[in-house]
């Protein structure tokens, strides 16, 4: 039996789960627009409580990594860093975008939500592969529809109407998604986890060259 810590803070929540590879032992997911940088290490405390396992049993680490909230994701994937290299054991980077199309029956168009009308997609057992992207809704080609397709994840829903398709949720919360996604790579040695943002930081360097430093000699 292997124990698997997952854990996810890229979109307005902090989700985790413990998996031993076949079951939940324990999981918890809070809702939540600020303040994941505070509450994420308490919540991993908190299920690995509920489980009766200490740090020192994991096995390895599973990470969402995005696309979503820029800050929430560095926050995620750097503790997944910093505690794989504590507890010297491997952390696995899961894409949201798989997490959320998880044992969901195909074709699937994963839809995560993005600012100004916008939605990051990627497509599952879909007729035409749709590589992850970022995407103006009202942008989206028509020939994506396809018989059987189900818009999956938090912002199937204008998605699903646009392309005339079938929607749902996902089927597990991000944390045990990245659990579970996670128990089946980590004994491959995964690279170290990296966010996956799919558009520019909202916060840029000044463009403007810094101001000329005068020698007085």
């Amino acid at each position: 039996m292997s124990l698997i810590l997952g854990f996810d803070t890229s979109a307005a929540h902090v989700s985790a789960a413990l998996f031993d590879g076949s079951r939940l032992l324990a999981h918890a997911h809070e809702d939540m627009a600020r303040g994941q940088a505070e509450r994420l290490v308490p919540l991993l405390d908190a299920v690995l409580a509920e489980a009766g396992v200490t740090w020192a049993r994991l096995d390895a680490l599973g990470v969402g990594t995005g696309p979503g909230n820029f800050t929430g994701i560095r926050l995620s994937v750097a503790c997944a860093r910093g505690l794989a290299l504590g507890l010297n054991i491997p952390a696995v980077g899961v894409s949201l975008l798989e997490a959320v199309a998880l044992d969901m029956p195909g074709p699937v168009l994963s839809c995560l939500p993005a600012p100004r009308d916008r939605t990051y997609v990627m497509s599952r057992d879909m007729a035409r592969d749709v590589p992850a992207q970022l995407i103006a809704i009202d942008e989206i080609p028509a020939d994506w529809a396809e018989p059987g397709l189900t818009c999956v994840g938090p912002a199937a829903a204008p998605v699903a109407t646009r392309l005339g398709a079938a929607q749902a949720p996902a089927r597990h919360a991000p944390g045990s998604a990245v659990a579970r996604i996670a128990a089946e790579r980590w004994q491959h040695a995964p690279e170290r986890p990296a966010p996956v943002y799919l558009k520019p930081a909202d916060a840029a360097p000044a463009r403007d060259a810094p101001p000329r430093i005068l020698d007085d000699a």
